[in-house]
C-alpha cells in the first residue's frame, strides 16, 4: 500500500529474451508490428511422415514416397515419421498397429530411403511430440480448429462420437513439423490447410512469449504431375485405402498381374487423348490417368500428352500397365523381403527414433523455458 491509501501498481513483468509488441494471447489477432520481427534463420530441415493405418497404394508412392526420396539427395536433413499417434485418432486393432508401423517403414526403405541420410522412425517413440503438442493446444485456438474441413469430413454427421484426438490432430502435426524446426513440409492439397494452421501456430508462439524467429514458419512443397492421385474407378475421389472397392487402387503389394488388370479396368471415357492438356479439363479419369503415367516416368503432363495424343485408351493403358509394373515391381520385391525380417525394420526404426530425439528433447526443453515451466 501507498502512503495515502492507494493500492501500489503490480510489479512490472519480467523481460523477455526479446521486447517486442505482442498479441493478446488470449485472441487469434496479430497486431501490426512496427518494428520488422526477425524471420527464423536457422537451417533448412524437411519433415513429413504417413499413418499407420493400413495398406499403402499408389497414391502414398508417387504423392509421398517417391518424392521424400528426391529430397533425401538435396543435402538438407531429413526427417521421415511413422505417424502411429496420428493413427489412434480413430480406431485401430493393437494388435495390428505395430505390424502397420513395420510396413510404412518398409515401404520408406523399399522406396529408396536410406537411413544414413534420412532420420526414419515412429512418432510414438520420441515422447516430445507429445508434450510440445499440449503446449501448442494452449496457444492454438479454438476457431482455427472449426475452421478444419478434414475433421468435419471425417466426423460425418456423428461429431460428437468422435475422438478428441481426431478434433486436434492438426496441433499434434504443427508440433510434428515445429519440434524439429522443419522449414518445409512435403504435403498434398488436402493438407495445406493443416500446414497453414502450423504457420498460425509458429507465429503466434514466437510472438505471444517475445521470442520472434524462434519456431520457423515452415513452407509447403508441392510439386510433381501426381500431387494428388485419383481413385481408378471415379477420377473425381481420391484414391483412399478406406474404398470398398480394391480396383480403385494399386496397393504397393499387388502383383504385376494384379496392376495390370486393375489399370485395364480402370475407368474412362469413349474418346482418344486429346491434342492438347486442356483437352483434359473436362475428363477426370483420363487426366488422372495421364497424371500417373507422367509422374511414374519422370515427364510432365504435356510430354505425356505429345506422345500419346489422338490414341485410344486401347493403346494408352497397355503402356501405362507396363509402366507401373516395371516401377512398382523392384519396390514392392523389396517390401515383402523387409516384412520377412522385422528385427531388420525394428533396428531402423530404433536408431531413427535415436537420432529423432536427440533433435528434439533440446527444442522441448528451450520451450518449457520460455512458457516458464519450473526447471530443476
Amino acid at each position: 500500500m501507498t502512503c495515502d491509501g492507494a493500492a501500489e501498481p503490480p510489479p512490472a513483468s519480467p523481460r523477455l529474451p526479446f521486447d517486442f509488441p505482442r498479441p493478446d494471447p488470449m485472441t487469434d489477432q496479430t497486431p501490426d508490428v512496427a518494428t520488422p520481427v526477425p524471420n527464423y534463420d536457422g537451417p533448412r530441415r524437411i519433415l513429413s511422415g504417413i499413418q499407420a493405418s493400413g495398406a499403402l497404394h499408389l497414391g502414398n508412392y508417387l504423392g509421398a514416397l517417391k518424392r521424400f526420396v528426391e529430397l533425401q539427395d538435396q543435402g538438407a536433413p531429413v526427417y521421415v515419421f511413422v505417424a502411429d499417434m496420428h493413427a489412434i485418432t480413430v480406431w485401430q486393432d493393437p494388435a495390428k498397429l505395430t505390424a502397420q508401423t513395420r510396413e510404412i517403414a518398409a515401404a520408406y526403405l523399399a522406396s529408396g530411403l536410406d537411413p544414413e541420410k534420412a532420420i526414419i522412425f515412429p512418432q510414438s517413440a520420441v515422447r516430445a511430440h507429445a508434450e510440445l503438442a499440449w503446449i501448442f493446444n494452449c496457444v492454438a485456438r479454438l476457431g482455427w480448429l472449426d475452421r478444419m474441413t478434414q475433421f468435419k469430413e471425417k466426423s460425418g454427421k456423428h461429431k460428437e462420437r468422435s475422438s478428441v484426438g481426431l478434433y486436434t490432430y492438426p496441433v499434434l502435426q504443427a508440433a510434428d513439423i515445429l519440434l524439429y524446426k522443419a522449414t518445409e513440409v512435403p504435403v498434398g492439397e488436402d493438407q495445406k490447410q493443416h500446414l497453414e494452421l502450423t504457420r498460425d501456430i509458429a507465429a503466434k508462439f514466437n510472438n505471444d512469449f517475445g521470442v520472434p524467429g524462434f519456431f520457423p514458419v515452415p513452407e509447403p512443397i508441392i510439386q510433381g504431375p501426381a500431387t494428388r492421385v485419383m481413385s481408378l474407378r471415379d477420377g473425381a475421389a481420391k484414391m483412399s485405402k478406406s474404398d470398398p472397392s480394391d480396383n480403385s487402387r494399386i496397393n504397393l503389394t499387388d502383383d504385376a498381374d494384379t496392376i495390370a488388370s486393375k489399370i485395364k479396368k480402370a475407368k474412362t471415357d469413349p474418346e482418344p487423348l486429346p491434342e492438347t492438356l486442356d483437352g483434359l479439363n473436362e475428363r477426370p479419369e483420363a487426366k488422372n490417368l495421364v497424371a500417373i503415367y507422367a509422374a511414374l516416368a519422370g515427364l510432365t503432363r504435356e510430354q505425356v500428352i505429345a506422345q500419346f495424343g489422338g490414341q485410344g485408351f486401347g493403346a494408352f493403358k497397355p503402356a501405362l500397365a507396363d509402366l507401373a509394373v516395371s516401377s512398382l515391381a523392384p519396390v514392392t520385391a523389396e517390401m515383402r523381403r523387409l516384412m520377412d525380417d522385422p528385427a531388420e525394420i525394428d533396428r531402423v526404426l530404433k536408431a531413427g527414433a535415436e537420432r529423432a530425439a536427440e533433435g528434439a528433447d533440446p527444442v522441448v526443453d528451450e520451450v518449457k523455458k520460455i512458457v516458464g515451466f519450473w526447471r530443476a
